[in-house]
């Protein structure tokens, strides 16, 4: 499953990541706060718009903010 489709308050750990699907430097922004194969996370919050843009991800004691475009492009597991 992908990131963008965990239901919210669901812990999981990030199994595969597609970089080439995200912009460099969007990229490089991720995976400078944690956001890698091996991370563990969350879902907290969905924006409330049609496009449920952002996704509050909670990843250690960080909230962070990501596109739904970006959850997309990692595949997580469920814990």
């Amino acid at each position: 499953m992908t990131l963008d489709l965990l239901p919210i308050g669901q812990r999981a750990r990030i199994v595969a990541v597609d970089w080439a699907a995200l912009v460099e430097e969007e990229a490089h922004r991720l995976q400078a706060l944690g956001i890698d194969v091996g991370a563990r996370v969350s879902v907290s919050h969905r924006g409330v718009f049609a496009g449920k843009d952002p996704i509050a991800l909670i990843i250690g004691r960080m909230t962070v903010a990501l596109r739904r475009g970006h959850a997309r492009a990692m595949t997580v597991e469920a814990l």
